[in-house]
């Protein structure tokens, strides 16, 4: 069976959706941890493409937290050996800080937290159709990397999603994510639905209630072009 890396943070992290779909088109999911202890592979040899996920560490704390060096070295593992790679929240961070952009935090102290509405660029019309608003939930926001396409924009962190290349892509937002991840999510770090940016509890599930099936559909679609899959049929089951 092939396998693709998972790359975690923390010893509840689920890979929600996207594991779901991964495991629907008969992927054997390789989840790692190196915030835990985890290794990473030395080449993607047996691996037919990576992911990383976000976390509430910075892609910039690589002094700090060893793992995050590990990481980084391995985003440039992948993009050597021209395996596909999707950086979701933090893991689009360290795509962007690897490709030499500045990751930052939004210079007025804002966050994103919850579903934000987010608009595709002429280049990224294809790739984004039909989302109109997606799931949030990071204090920092990432530069565009030289030679990267632009493909969403927002209103408070202008890059939405960028490819470098042909199948390296990096997403602010979390189309992972469920109501039962949001559940976890806004109970282990209820604190921050207070601070500048955040929406309360009853917004996200308005919001996912709304718009989760329609960034479901397309995160299905997304995966299976990403991977150069054939399409299959399935069930949502959020």
């Amino acid at each position: 069976m092939k396998k693709i890396l998972l790359v975690v943070h923390q010893e509840t992290s689920d890979p929600g959706l996207i594991g779901q779909v991964l495991r629907e088109l008969k992927y054997e999911l390789d989840i790692r941890c190196p915030a835990l202890g985890g290794d990473l592979p030395v080449t993607m040899d047996e691996h037919e493409g990576a992911i990383i996920f976000g976390g509430p560490m910075s892609a910039n704390d690589e002094h700090s937290l060893p793992f995050i060096r590990t990481e980084l070295d391995l985003l440039s593992v992948v993009l050597a050996a021209e395996k596909p790679y999707l950086g979701v929240c933090l893991g689009a961070q360290m795509l962007a800080k690897v490709l030499g952009a500045r990751v930052a935090p939004h210079p007025n102290g804002i966050l994103e937290i919850g579903y934000v509405p987010i608009l595709p660029t002429v280049e990224g019309a294809d790739f984004l159709a039909p989302i109109t608003h997606v799931y949030h939930w990071h204090k920092e926001g990432f530069e565009l990397p030289q030679d990267a396409v632009l493909l969403a924009e927002g209103e408070t962190f202008t890059n939405q999603a960028f490819r470098y290349g042909e199948t390296a892509y990096g997403v602010q937002f979390h189309p992972e994510i469920t109501k039962q991840m949001i559940d976890l999510w806004t109970t282990k770090a209820g604190d921050q639905l207070v601070l500048p940016g955040a929406q309360p509890y009853e917004e996200h599930i308005v919001g996912h209630d709304r718009y989760g099936a329609t960034v479901e559909s397309w995160l299905r679609q997304f995966l299976q072009h990403w991977l150069n899959h054939p399409q299959v049929t399935t069930t949502s089951s959020r």
